[in-house]
């Protein structure tokens, strides 16, 4: 048998004496750590749940359940483009793998629009809030927790892919530092406003405002919006080779981890917070 035959291809990464690349280690004991700490917050809704107080709403007067079914469905989906991301990388296909990731991020604020809007609804219209119900309580505290969760990690996919034009040593200077931060406040501005943008036009429409109305009310913010856009293209094109290919595939996939990681996390309390109140 050849001295090679077994050999892990772990990607440039230095392996520990378990023969787990130290950055895959290091992720799975945090992903291991968050865990539990998701597992209390569950427990003690799903406690509360089993015994609630006189006067707690009904979570069926509270809860949509086809918003935030179709918001689980859009989680998943951003998981399977960071699946083809982790890919992509490993593959040395830097376009494909910058196409996913913008099309997880996408997704995943797509997810943190719709919670976003569902909290709106829950403490303006159903008057619930976290501090007047043990029910707005632990959903607010369980749910907002993974909301910061994916946030973080659209921020992280965000890094990622501005890190995947990183110029190589000798072309790293002031002009190439203050390019990669307007490009990542230019993505960030964009998502920020694409989410006030919508929520605004679903308020608009929700109290029978007219199309009309709403683009003269948001011109500023829509302009923004596409100019966020123009930038965000721009920002994009070539621009000589790069610093980033296969040797970074440990980095995309660690950083997938953390996102199924999430996205399990989230079917767990979909069914645990939602579904249950519907069986």
């Amino acid at each position: 048998m050849s001295s090679h035959a077994g050999t892990i291809d772990h990607h440039h990464d230095p392996s520990t004496s378990t023969g787990i690349p130290n950055k895959k280690l290091l992720m799975w004991t945090f992903l291991a750590s968050d865990c539990m700490f998701f597992g209390a917050l569950i427990s003690t809704h799903l406690i509360y749940r089993l015994h609630p107080m006189p006067d707690a709403p009904s979570p069926k007067n509270i809860f949509s359940i086809e918003l935030t079914s179709f918001s689980t469905f859009i989680l998943l989906m951003s998981s399977l483009m960071m699946a083809l991301a982790v890919t992509a990388i490993q593959k040395g296909n830097l376009k494909s793998m910058r196409w996913s990731i913008l099309t997880t991020i996408f997704f995943g604020s797509i997810f943190l629009g719709c919670q976003v809007y569902e909290f709106q609804e829950f403490v303006e219209i159903k008057k619930m809030t976290i501090t007047n119900s043990m029910l707005g309580t632990t959903f607010f505290t369980l749910t907002g927790t993974h909301g910061t969760h994916v946030a973080i990690g659209v921020l992280w996919l965000i890094l990622m892919y501005v890190r995947s034009f990183q110029p190589p040593e000798a072309g790293r200077n002031a002009a190439w530092f203050i390019r990669h931060a307007v490009h990542i406040a230019v993505i960030i501005g964009a998502i920020l406003l694409a989410i006030f943008a919508t929520l605004a036009l679903v308020h608009t429409l929700h109290t029978g405002g007219s199309i009309s109305a709403y683009f003269g009310g948001h011109f500023a913010m829509l302009a923004g919006l596409l100019a966020c856009i123009a930038a965000g293209i721009f920002l994009a094109r070539p621009n000589g080779p790069v610093n980033f290919g296969e040797a970074n595939a440990i980095d995309v996939e660690s950083m997938g981890l953390y996102w199924h990681f999430v996205d399990i996390v989230w079917i767990v309390i979909f069914t645990a917070v939602y579904l249950l109140e519907y069986l």
